[in-house]
């Protein structure tokens, strides 16, 4: 069975070059362009992982953060950001992860493999 991950980014392209890269690499993937669109999401079907940016219009990720560990404080997050100094912000501490954006996703990829394995052994 394919392990689920929802993406959350207001750029469109970034949305869809993760889309593309980890359907590529065995994920099932869906998309949300808000926080707000991702807690719907996650209440209607809780994926495997959420990869959240910080900086969106509306709530932001380290807002939708709280929210989702409050829904199920179980369910990893990796925060992505193109802004690497949200990972000294106190509130980022309750991600999973910090990953800083890059073109090359092969980071992000180890992050997700490391982070689903341990959620595996965990449950």
């Amino acid at each position: 069975m394919k392990r689920k991950i929802l993406v959350v980014d207001d750029e469109e392209s970034i949305r869809l070059l993760y889309r593309e890269e980890l359907e590529d690499a065995g994920y099932e993937v869906r998309t949300a362009a808000s926080a707000e669109e991702a807690l719907e999401l996650i209440a209607a079907g809780r994926p495997d992982l959420v990869i959240m940016d910080i900086k969106m219009p509306g709530m932001s990720g380290l807002e939708a953060l709280v929210k989702i560990k409050e829904m199920d404080r179980r369910l990893p997050v990796i925060l992505c950001s193109a802004y690497g100094e949200y990972k000294q912000d106190f509130s980022s501490w309750a991600s999973d992860d910090y990953v800083v954006k890059s073109a090359n996703l092969d980071e992000l990829k180890r992050h997700i493999e490391k982070i689903l394995a341990q959620a595996a052994e965990n449950s």
